[in-house]
């Protein structure tokens, strides 16, 4: 092997390396954001695991951008920079590629969104963070699809890991979401056990009138004809209505 292949092979070596780890880092920021979205820590951890989470994410983030670089010294693939930021412009398997220069765009938009977050809101913040799973799905596609190792065990057995590990954390998000929707009436407050909310609630009966006392009903017998006292006006109105 001359110098000048063995340089070619050490710049698509370097920069399937970059891609490997930036894979692998995207995975545990994915991971550990999960954990922390469900508590599944205990709570004096949190500042730590979201100064770590922040971390990861950056330092993927420049994984990412090492691993498009890196192939531009590539003598081989002779990649130039439309190849590496424009999607599906490379004719190496140009759908794997171009899912993978997506999956890079979408996790730095939505990753760099956490220091705007105060312009943005936090509810409009926490939607579009919800998105970087999407992004992780792409990156774990792009690796099987375009990486040349992917038939390798040695990637194959941390692929599966990872996403075994996100997937299980991801289904238990949305799944305990659903439920703690399911067990909330409408109007905020929890439904009754054994009861639906679609039923409706029988009308409370109106208290009967009071029975006139004795002196009072001999002092209506006694009263003039055409007179009504009070008492017995009021229970006309009320039998009206």
């Amino acid at each position: 092997m001359s110098v000048g292949e063995t340089l070619d092979r050490s710049w698509w070596l370097a920069s399937r390396s970059a891609g490997v780890v930036a894979y692998l880092l995207l995975s545990a920021s994915v991971v550990v954001g999960l954990g922390m979205a469900q508590r599944l820590a205990p709570g004096p951890l949190t500042p730590m695991l979201r100064t770590l989470h922040e971390r990861i994410a950056v330092i993927a983030l420049g994984a990412v951008a090492a691993h498009a670089l890196l192939l531009l010294g590539d003598g081989w693939l002779r990649a130039g920079l439309t190849d590496v930021l424009v999607p599906f412009a490379m004719d190496y398997r140009p759908v794997w590629t171009g899912l993978g220069i997506l999956a890079a765009y979408l996790t730095a938009g939505l990753s760099l969104t956490y220091y705007a977050r105060g312009r943005l809101g936090a509810r409009r913040w926490r939607t579009a963070h919800r998105l970087i799973p999407v992004a992780w799905a792409m990156a774990a596609v792009h690796v099987i699809g375009a990486g040349t190792d992917a038939g390798s065990l040695w990637l194959q057995v941390p692929i599966a890991l990872t996403m075994s590990l996100a997937l299980t954390l991801l289904g238990h998000r949305v799944l305990g979401g659903r439920a703690a929707r399911g067990a909330t009436a409408p109007g905020g407050a929890p439904a009754a056990a054994g009861t639906t909310t679609s039923e409706p609630v029988p009308p409370v009966p109106a208290p009967p009138a009071p029975a006139p006392e004795p002196a009072t009903a001999a002092a209506a017998a006694d009263a003039p004809s055409g007179y009504r006292p009070l008492w017995v006006r009021d229970s006309a109105a009320q039998a009206e209505r």
